[in-house]
C-alpha cells in the first residue's frame, strides 16, 4: 500500500510541482495546489524521503523556468530574470542598443517602477511569492514551520525550504523598498500554503521571518552533502543569511560572521584565467550555488544566455546589445585582468559587451544549438569576501576590512598593495566600487548599491538618463506594488513609501 501511495504521490509532485501554469499560485490556498493535502505529504516523506526531495526539487526547478513571473515575455525565466533587471536599475548593466524592446521602457527608462500597471511589477511580485508558495508547501508538508522533522533527509529538505523562502523575502524586500525601515508596512507575509491574502506588515516582521528561517535552515542543514549545486546547503544558507543581515544593517558583526561562516564550503576564488572563461560550468570551485543546465531542461532564447550572451542563440547576437556601464569600464585599472572581459571597440555594436566573462563554451556568434547548455550562477565564493570587508567597514574595523579585501584584489591585480592606505569612506568606496566590478552582470550590484547607500550616474553608453545622478533611494529604483495586488487583495490599498 505505501509503495503505490508513494509512486503516485510523485507523479503528482512532479506534475503539481514542476508545472508554471498559473493554478500554483492562483488557485485559493485554502484548496492547495493540487488534490494532495499536506497530511498526505507529511506521512508519505516519513516513509520515503525522496518524496521530500522531489517536493524541493519541484521549487527548485521554479527558479529558472520560464514564465513563472506570470507572463510569456522573453524577460520572465525565473530568478535570473531579476538579476538582469537589477542590474539595469543600478546604471551598471547599460543597454547600449535596442532592436526589440526587452527591458528598454518599462526598466531602463524607469517607466515600470513609477507606475503600478506595468506588467514588470506584477512578475517580479508573482515570481518570488510563487516561490515563497512553494516553500510553504514544502514546509506544510513536513508538518509545519515549528516542526522539526525527525529524520535526517526530512530535516535537510525543510532546512532547503526555509533558506529557499528567506531568500525570496530578501528579494521582495530589497524591490519593494527603499531601505530598511522597521515600522513601514511593505509586504504581506505568508507562512503556510493555506494563507491567502494577506495585509502589509512591518519590514521588522519580514526580516524577523527571515533571520528565524535561516537560523533554522543553518542548524537543520548540518551535515547535509548536498547532491548538486541547485540545492542550498548550509554554506549558501550562511551567505543568504549574510546578504539578509546586510540590508537590515542592525548588526554587522553578525553579518561579517555569517560572510566568513560562508567561506568554509571548500570553495576557492575564481583565478584570473576562470574570470575570463565563460562563466558556463556549475562545477567552477568559486560558485557556491548554481544550476546545470543541460538539453533535457530545454532552455533557449528565453532564458538569461539568451539574453545576455553574443555567443548563445539571443538577443545580443542580433543587436540587442547590453554593456557594462562606460563610466564604471573607465573606473577598471589597465591592469586587472576582468578589464578583459569586456570588449573594447568603440565603432561597433559590441563595443564593452561582456563578450570574454560570460560566454557559450562554442564561442560561436547566434550560437552553435539554440538550447542552452551553459550553466547558471547563483551565488559565488567572492561576493562572501566582499561582504565580510563591507561589513567589517561598516563595522569600523578597518584592518580585517582591508584583510579582506586583499583577498580578493589581490588575485585580480598584480599589486593590491595601495589597499594598505585606505580607510574609513575611501575604503567603504573601494569595496563598493570593487563589488561592482567583481560581480558586474551576476544581479548583486542594485544590492550593493542599496547597502552602500550609493548614488550612480549613468555612463555615455546608455540609452537614457545619461550622466543623470540617481540615487539609491530614488523613487524610481523600487518597483510599485502591482496593480491586480491593490485590485484584488482586500486588505492592501496603498503604495509604498
Amino acid at each position: 500500500m505505501n509503495k503505490i501511495f508513494k509512486y503516485g504521490l510523485l507523479s503528482a509532485l512532479a506534475v503539481t510541482m514542476v508545472s508554471c501554469g498559473d493554478d500554483f499560485l492562483e488557485k485559493p490556498a485554502n484548496q492547495g495546489s493540487a488534490s494532495l493535502t499536506s497530511a498526505q505529504l507529511e506521512d508519505a516523506s516519513v516513509v520515503d524521503p525522496e518524496v521530500g526531495d522531489a517536493l524541493m526539487g519541484g521549487v527548485y526547478s521554479l527558479t529558472f523556468t520560464t514564465q513563472t513571473g506570470g507572463t510569456t515575455g522573453h524577460d520572465d525565466f525565473g530568478h535570473k530574470s531579476y538579476d538582469i533587471f537589477s542590474d539595469m536599475l543600478s546604471s551598471d548593466l547599460a543597454l547600449s542598443q535596442s532592436v526589440y524592446g526587452w527591458y528598454r521602457a518599462s526598466i531602463t527608462e524607469l517607466q515600470a517602477t513609477t507606475d503600478f500597471t506595468f506588467a514588470d511589477n506584477r512578475q517580479v511580485w508573482r515570481y518570488y511569492y510563487r516561490i515563497v508558495r512553494g516553500c510553504n508547501e514544502v514546509i506544510d508538508g513536513l508538518g509545519g514551520m515549528d516542526v522539526v522533522p525527525e529524520s535526517d533527509a526530512n530535516k535537510y529538505v525543510m532546512g532547503q525550504a526555509k533558506a529557499l523562502r528567506a531568500h525570496s523575502y530578501y528579494y521582495l524586500t530589497q524591490f519593494y523598498q527603499k531601505s530598511y525601515d522597521a515600522s513601514e508596512e511593505i509586504l504581506p507575509i505568508y507562512t503556510s500554503a493555506l494563507d491567502l491574502n494577506g495585509p502589509k506588515v512591518a519590514a521588522s516582521v519580514i526580516y524577523d521571518l527571515m533571520e528565524a528561517d535561516l537560523t533554522d535552515a543553518i542548524s537543520l542543514l548540518d551535515g547535509f552533502t548536498r547532491a548538486n549545486k541547485t540545492q542550498i546547503n548550509k554554506t549558501v544558507a550562511q551567505g543568504i543569511y549574510a546578504y539578509v543581515l546586510g540590508a537590515r544593517g542592525t548588526d554587522y558583526a553578525k553579518a561579517y560572521t555569517m560572510a566568513k561562516a560562508a567561506m568554509t564550503g571548500g570553495y576557492n576564488l575564481m583565478s584570473s584565467a576562470e574570470v575570463t572563461g565563460g562563466f558556463n560550468n556549475v562545477n567552477t570551485s568559486g560558485w557556491m550555488w548554481g544550476v546545470d543546465l543541460n538539453e533535457e531542461i530545454g532552455l533557449g532564447l528565453v532564458s538569461w544566455w539568451g539574453q545576455m550572451d553574443f555567443y548563445s542563440y539571443s538577443y545580443p547576437a542580433f543587436g540587442d546589445s547590453k554593456s557594462i556601464d562606460a563610466g564604471l569600464f573607465d573606473a577598471i585599472p589597465a591592469n586587472d585582468f576582468r578589464k578583459a572581459q569586456f570588449n573594447v571597440s568603440p565603432t561597433t555594436a559590441t563595443h564593452l559587451m561582456p563578450l570574454n566573462k560570460f560566454f557559450d563554451s562554442d564561442r560561436t556568434r547566434y550560437g552553435t544549438s539554440q538550447i542552452v547548455k551553459a550553466d547558471y550562477v547563483y551565488m559565488r565564493v567572492a561576493e562572501m569576501h566582499l561582504l565580510a570587508a563591507e561589513f567589517a567597514a561598516f563595522s569600523n574595523n578597518d584592518g580585517q576590512a582591508r584583510t579582506e579585501l586583499k583577498a580578493l584584489v589581490s588575485q585580480r591585480v598584480p599589486d593590491a598593495s595601495y589597499i594598505d592606505g585606505l580607510s574609513g569612506q575611501q575604503l567603504k568606496n573601494e569595496i563598493y566600487l570593487q563589488t561592482r566590478i567583481e560581480l558586474w552582470g551576476e544581479g548583486k550590484s542594485y544590492l550593493a548599491m542599496k547597502r552602500n547607500k550609493a548614488t550612480t550616474v549613468r555612463g555615455s553608453n546608455h540609452l537614457s538618463f545619461v550622466g543623470e545622478p540617481i540615487p539609491y533611494n530614488d523613487e524610481r529604483m523600487t518597483f510599485e506594488i502591482p496593480e491586480g495586488e491593490i485590485q484584488f487583495n482586500p486588505f492592501i490599498s496603498t503604495q509604498n513609501n
